[in-house]
C-alpha cells in the first residue's frame, strides 16, 4: 500500500418495506442498534477494515433489514494530474459538510490509457479549468483500478444542485469526454445525521 494511501467505500443500501410494518418500539430499537454500529464507519487504512465495519453495519439492528444496491469501492490517492491540489480537490471528510452528496463512477477508454503523457495532461487541464470555474463544488477522487469495476470513484459535495448540474454539463462539453465509456449509476443523496434517516423511514 503507497503510503498515505486510504480506502473508501461508499454502499447504497435498499430497506426491506416490511421493516416499516413492524411495531414502533422495535423499529427504534433497530434504528438506534443501526445508528450505534455506523457511528464507527470511516474511511480506512485496509480493506480488512472497511469490511468489517461494513458488515457491523449490515448484521446490526436494522442493518439486518437492509440490502447492497450498489457497492463502490477506491482508494484515495494524490491524482498524477495534479501538481498543487486546492481546497475544492480535497478529502469531503474534514470541516462542514454540505446538503448535497452525489457518488459518480467512472471509466475511461483503452485509448485514454495509450495516449501520452503530455496529451493526457493538456486534456486533463481543461478539464481541471472548468472545474475551478464552480468552486461551489466540492470533489474526492478515488482510484478503482484492480479493486472494482470502474476505474475511478469521485464524490462531489455542494450546497447547490443545480449548480452541480451546470458543472456536469459544462464537463460533457470538453475533450475528456470522447474518452468516457461509462459514468453510471450516479447516486445522489442529501446530508442527514442517520438518526434524522431512520427517523424519517419510520423510527419515531
Amino acid at each position: 500500500m503507497s503510503a498515505g494511501a486510504r480506502f473508501v467505500h461508499a454502499l447504497a443500501l435498499g430497506l426491506d418495506p416490511a421493516w416499516r410494518r413492524l411495531p414502533s418500539d422495535e423499529r427504534c430499537r433497530t434504528a438506534e442498534e443501526l445508528c450505534a454500529a455506523a457511528a464507527a464507519w470511516s474511511l480506512s487504512p485496509s480493506l480488512e477494515g472497511l469490511e468489517e465495519r461494513s458488515a457491523a453495519v449490515l448484521r446490526s439492528g436494522m442493518g439486518t433489514w437492509l440490502e447492497v444496491r450498489n457497492s463502490f469501492l477506491g482508494i484515495i490517492q494524490p491524482s498524477q494530474y495534479v501538481k498543487k491540489p486546492t481546497p475544492q480537490e480535497q478529502s469531503l471528510f474534514s470541516g462542514e459538510r454540505s446538503r448535497y452528496l452525489v457518488v459518480y463512477p467512472f471509466t475511461k477508454s483503452s485509448d485514454w490509457y495509450l495516449l501520452g503523457k503530455e496529451a493526457r495532461q493538456g486534456i486533463m487541464n481543461e478539464h481541471m479549468r472548468v472545474g475551478h470555474e464552480h468552486p461551489e463544488v466540492r470533489q474526492l477522487l478515488a482510484n478503482s483500478f484492480g479493486v472494482d469495476d470502474m476505474d475511478f470513484l469521485v464524490a462531489y459535495e455542494t450546497d447547490d444542485l443545480p449548480a452541480f448540474g451546470d458543472l456536469v454539463r459544462a464537463l460533457r462539453g470538453t475533450d475528456s469526454r470522447r474518452s468516457t465509456v461509462r459514468d453510471t449509476p450516479i447516486l445522489t443523496g442529501i446530508h442527514r445525521p442517520l438518526a434524522e434517516i431512520t427517523a424519517l423511514l419510520g423510527a419515531r
